[in-house]
Order: C-alpha cells, then sequence, then structure tokens
C-alpha cells in the first residue's frame, strides 16, 4: 500500500498535479510552480508542539513538523513566513525520516505533519523509511484543506488522523483571498472523502489515534461563511464531527491592506460562530462544553 503510494505520488511530480492548481511542472527537473517546491523534503521546524487541539496534545504533545511553503494564496496566512517567505532547508528522505523517529522517542503522541499537500510523495518516502526503522505513532494530515482528491484517495490506509482546514464556504471570498476560487467544491469533496476513510474522531483517555478533525477559522465580516461550512459539515458529513472554530485570527502579512481583515475578530462574532454551530447540530467542539 505504502509502496504503491510512494510510486504513484512521485510520477505525478513529473507532470505535477499534487493540489487542484494541476501546475504540470516536472519538479524532477528543478521546475516549480505555484508552491515553488522541488522534489526533496523542505521543512521549516519541527519539535513537540503543545498548542494543537487536546485530544492530539495529550500529555506528551503532538509531534508537529512544519512544511515550508503552501499550495495556496491567503494574504492574512498566520505562518506567512513559512507558506509565503520560505522560511525553511531542503532536507533528505533520511532526515525527514529521523525526525519522524525523533519526535516518537520524545513521547509524541503522533507525527503532526503540518502543511504536507505539495510534498506527499517526499513525506510517504520518509515515512517508509521511518516505518522500516520502527516508526508507530498515528499520521496527522494537518492540512488547508485544497487537496487533490486522487492524492488524498492514495492516502487511504496511511493517514491516520485528517486534520483540514475547512476555510469558506463562498468561492468568492476564497478566490480574493486565497487565490483559489474552487476552494469551497474542492473542500467538501476532498472532507467527505477524509471522513469516509476515518469516520468521526476517535478519542480514548483523552488522545485520539483515528477520524476527522476540522478546523475552520472565523474571520471578521463573515468572510469565511461560518454558517455555510457548519451546515455542510452537520448535513453531509457527521453532526458528530470533532470540529475547531477558532478565535485566533489576527492581521497578518498582507491582511492590513484589505479590511475588514486588518482587525481581530470580536468576542461578539466568536460568539455567533459558535451559535451557528450549536444550532446546525454540530455538539463536539473544541474547547466548547456543550
Amino acid at each position: 500500500m505504502l509502496s504503491d503510494a510512494i510510486r504513484d505520488t512521485e510520477a505525478i511530480l513529473k507532470k505535477c498535479e499534487l493540489c487542484p492548481r494541476k501546475c504540470r511542472v516536472d519538479r524532477t527537473a528543478e521546475e516549480t510552480g505555484f508552491c515553488r517546491t522541488g522534489d526533496k523534503p523542505f521543512i521549516s521546524s519541527w519539535g513537540p508542539h503543545l498548542g494543537e487541539e487536546s485530544p492530539l496534545v495529550g500529555k506528551y504533545g503532538s509531534g508537529t513538523i512544519f512544511f515550508g511553503n503552501c499550495n495556496l494564496g491567503c494574504i492574512f496566512c498566520q505562518n506567512y513566513s513559512l507558506s509565503h517567505l520560505g522560511e525553511g532547508q531542503e532536507i533528505s528522505f533520511e532526515k525527514l525520516a529521523s525526525i519522524m523517529l525523533e519526535l516518537q522517542d520524545k513521547d509524541c503522541h503522533n507525527i503532526n505533519l503540518v502543511t504536507p499537500t505539495h510534498q506527499v510523495p517526499m513525506i510517504l518516502r520518509a515515512l517508509e523509511i521511518a516505518k522500516g526503522k520502527g516508526l508507530s505513532i498515528p499520521l496527522v494530515y494537518n492540512c488547508g484543506g485544497y487537496e487533490s482528491l486522487h492524492v488524498i484517495e492514495m492516502l487511504d490506509g496511511i493517514v491516520d488522523i485528517y486534520m483540514p482546514d475547512f476555510k469558506y464556504s463562498d468561492p468568492a471570498m476564497s478566490l480574493k483571498y486565497s487565490d483559489a476560487g474552487d476552494y469551497p467544491e474542492i473542500a467538501k469533496a476532498v472532507i467527505k472523502e477524509m471522513h469516509r476513510q476515518v469516520g468521526d474522531l476517535i478519542i480514548e483517555n483523552g488522545v485520539s489515534n483515528k477520524g476527522l478533525l476540522v478546523r475552520h477559522l472565523v474571520l471578521p465580516e463573515k468572510i469565511a461563511g461560518t454558517e455555510g461550512v457548519v451546515k455542510f459539515i452537520a448535513e453531509e458529513i457527521s453532526k458528530n464531527t470533532y470540529i475547531n472554530i477558532m478565535d485566533q485570527y489576527h492581521p497578518c502579512f498582507r491582511a492590513f491592506d484589505h479590511p475588514p481583515l486588518n482587525r481581530r475578530i470580536t468576542a461578539k462574532e466568536y460568539k455567533e460562530a459558535i451559535k451557528i454551530a450549536l444550532d446546525a447540530g454540530l455538539k463536539r467542539i473544541d474547547g466548547v462544553t456543550v
């Protein structure tokens, strides 16, 4: 299964369609597309992370690996130094595998791949090496939600926990602020497939080993379209979906030049977003007691 996925995703790199942008460049020949990434792992940092959702953090933290660059163009990205400015370094597959094993040795509960979309073949190649040396903790696919359905299908049986963003329900907003007008329809299709593969998030003794966890960042003046997002999740995924409706938005990168993204959300806006989710029937909201 893993060897097949490695072969098939590496083949895609030669005319890259790893994400919906379908740049069709040959990344094995030093050509780069929207994500500005070649065919080797490109990472920014790694380590145990205690600030993720509680089912991932547990007692010892989530073993996060932050990959550099991105296939989205969010003008408000909270990690813009990584996604837009290219902070990071190219490393070998063996080094990436050793990082995974290092995180396991530190008792992290999982390997949390942050922004993996454009580096799936590299991750899988390193994963094969790491598994051969004893890697056994769950794999978390922590992505922006702008994925190739074909690639996600290839990850069936490999990924244990999917954690996609669902950023927008309005294509006009996703085009304006993330340069991806087809984002809502793409996100809906891939989240359905993710849920088909792993089901609702399973939590045992406070920690999850499998399932779907959706993130939704509340933006000022309903730009994110929270109502459409939670309606889709409740009606077409599962009312038992574990969702993190996030209140931490703050202006970054180019957001200062694009009101109303030049301000934080208000307490009222966040409370309204939570109420919308509860009214839609979602009860497993991170940090919210129902």
